[in-house]
């Protein structure tokens, strides 16, 4: 680099300076410089916004970083262009880095102003320029976040609903088999009352006893059957208790196929009881023994339920964590996945392809599981809510992979470079903002410095979000506006 004299002249051949007077061109070629660069690189985005870079004479490209990658958007020899701290008015109110990087592929000569200097003569010249400068950043930054709020408020309104019928099911199911419970311990006490009478001698009470715990163990490992299965077994155990004289038998029957109990099983419990006329006592008492078996698995498996789901809104929600954290991707992406379960819905299948290799990330784990929502709320609308749902993470060199996959139509090639665009989207008007996926490429690609693209073809429409497994430190002082 080189520095060269400054010509006031030379600066009003310029169409930023051509404007000014002798007195301002003076200024500036007393405040900047003009340097002499050769090809290479002259700054990285992401780096302090130190100097404020215009075209004299030469070649130079501009840059952007995706995936971890710098993609070139604009290469000119146009004089006058310009590049750098050129948001140094806004002063600490905005972030001061480059936003794009600059390098020149043959000698080129700029003009160059230290950015404090550049702002602070911003400020002089045209104050009413910055102003409305200052009005349609911040007005736009503004309003980006409201609407940013407003959609995730929707998507929260959605999964609220939708996680409100989830945790209404178990615990519907709980109370309605706690009511049953208590009505067969009550009649179980009145059974107490009977045996208490002496109806069961000593012996009998014993085998009686046994009975009861066999049943009990019988029902812990009733194996699942088909309804034709099931259907079947009822049949053979109704006409075997009509065959025993046990009255109300097809009753019976559903209940003891389903704690497992067979005919083999039975025929040692009428071998065991000596006398015939309690066998039918006795098969009372073991149906209430398996429907209370029965009814405590159930309650026992909707308070799991219950809880299960507890524990997805509050690893989603991230509840009491740090905003940026190292977090394993597949319980985020499990917690996504059952608190959208029902808008999934049953006529999807879902594939976890999960690399259990893969390291713990940094990230910020709320707005990445908004994330998810997103690409998976896409997919099964793109499925009409039929179809196979894949979820699939591995290690790509140093980022980690996340695929979210639907065998939809796919999406047409002629969108593709539109579908990460503000306010696009190909919903019905009403059903789609259009800025979930918006949002996503900002969340991943702006704050965890990752990459967000799509491969699409008919029956595999694959997202495929990179997070970087080791970051650089930038990565959490990223855009915060999710």
């Amino acid at each position: 680099m080189t520095t060269l004299s400054c010509s006031p002249e030379e600066l009003r051949t310029l169409f930023l300076f051509e404007k000014l007077d002798d007195h301002q061109l003076g200024q500036l070629c007393a405040s900047g410089r003009v340097e002499l660069i050769e090809p290479g690189p002259v700054f990285a985005e992401g780096d302090a916004a130190t100097c404020f870079y215009v075209l004299m004479e030469g070649e130079l490209v501009l840059g952007k970083l995706s995936g971890g990658e710098e993609i070139e958007v604009n290469r000119t020899s146009q004089r006058g262009v310009y590049a750098g701290a050129w948001q140094s008015y806004l002063g600490d109110r905005a972030p001061q880095t480059y936003t794009t990087s600059l390098r020149v592929t043959t000698p080129s000569r700029f003009f160059v102003l230290d950015a404090d200097r550049f702002g602070a003569l911003m400020h002089e010249w045209f104050p009413m320029a910055v102003h409305l400068l200052e009005g349609l950043f911040f007005g736009t930054e503004n309003s980006r976040q409201i609407v940013d709020q407003r959609e995730r408020l929707l998507a929260l309104g959605s999964l609220s609903a939708g996680l409100t019928h989830e945790l209404n099911n178990p615990a519907a199911a709980a109370v309605r088999a706690t009511a049953s419970l208590r009505d067969r311990v009550s009649h179980m006490r009145q059974k107490l009352g009977v045996i208490a009478s002496g109806v069961y001698d000593r012996q009998a009470l014993a085998t009686l006893i046994r009975l009861q715990e066999e049943a009990a163990e019988l029902v812990a490992k009733a194996p699942t059957l088909t309804p034709l299965e099931a259907a079947d077994r009822e049949d053979q155990l109704g006409d075997w208790f009509d065959t025993h004289g046990v009255s109300g038998g097809w009753d019976l029957a559903p209940t003891f196929v389903q704690g497992g109990l067979d005919i083999p099983w039975l025929e040692r419990i009428v071998a065991s009881v000596d006398d015939d006329a309690v066998v039918e006592s006795t098969m009372r008492w073991l149906n209430y023994t398996i429907e209370t078996e029965l009814l405590m698995n159930e309650i026992a498996d909707s308070t799991a339920r219950v809880s299960t789901l507890v524990n997805a809104a509050k690893q989603y929600s991230q509840m009491d964590r740090a905003p940026y954290q190292r977090v394993d991707l597949r319980e985020l992406l499990d917690s996504s996945l059952v608190m959208l379960g029902r808008k999934i819905g049953d006529s999807v299948a879902v594939v976890k392809d999960y690399d259990a290799s893969l390291p713990q990330v940094p990230a910020y784990a709320a707005e990445l599981n908004q994330v998810w929502t997103n690409l998976i709320d896409n997919a099964v609308a793109a499925m009409q809510g039929h179809g196979t749902l894949t979820v699939r993470t591995r290690r790509d060199g140093d980022m980690a992979l996340i695929e979210i996959g639907d065998t939809g139509p796919g999406v047409p090639e002629e969108i593709r470079s539109r579908i990460f665009e503000p306010f696009f989207t190909t919903k019905p008007v009403g059903e789609g903002t259009g800025l979930g996926l918006d949002i996503s490429w900002r969340i991943v690609v702006k704050k965890h410095r990752g990459d967000l693209r799509v491969h699409s073809e008919p029956g595999d429409t694959r997202f495929q979000v990179r997070i970087p497994i080791e970051p650089e430190v930038t990565a959490m002082e990223g855009d915060s506006h999710g």
